[in-house]
């Protein structure tokens, strides 16, 4: 009786092999310059180091670095929609503030007497009014407030821990 051959059947090849990447990777490296500047990151011997450990060390970089945090820890308590009112909202308040300074230039008259009787009962104005009134007044409150260390504040950790 015959005896079975046996006869595995290599994959296709559909991409470059792991080795192949690798030799990709490290010859586009070279070709850019990352490998050399690696290499004289390494032979300068910490130099580079001590050089940006001494200029995060100084008050004004230590204090754009905490402003960052603090801007960011800020910005992690909005919800992406507020967010995108506010960003939005902003934007449509400078394009009315811009319209207005045209509108204006074209034409140099106050309201008067009369225009100011009718502003004190547009309900429609105060009642746009009164959430700017009322950030106007939380915004006051946060600025009274002493602070020591902002992310004490924030976390409500102590300061000492």
């Amino acid at each position: 009786m015959a005896k079975a051959i046996e006869y595995q059947v290599e994959p296709p090849k559909i991409g470059p092999t792991a080795e192949e990447e690798l030799q990709r990777l490290l010859q586009t490296l070279h070709e850019h310059g990352v490998l050399r500047l690696a290499n004289d990151l390494v032979a300068s011997n910490n130099e580079w180091m001590q050089v940006i450990v001494s200029g995060l060390s100084r008050k004004g970089s230590l204090n754009t670095i905490q402003n960052i945090s603090v801007l960011l820890l800020a910005l992690s308590t909005i919800p992406p929609e507020r967010m995108y009112k506010l960003a939005f909202g902003l934007r449509d308040f400078m394009a009315e503030l811009s319209r207005e300074e045209q509108e204006q230039s074209a034409a140099d008259s106050a309201p008067g007497a009369r225009g100011a009787w009718k502003m004190l009962h547009d309900d429609e104005l105060w009642h746009s009014l009164t959430p700017l009134l009322n950030g106007l007044k939380a915004f006051s409150r946060r600025m009274e407030e002493e602070v020591d260390k902002p992310i004490s504040s924030f976390s409500g950790k102590p300061s000492d821990a």
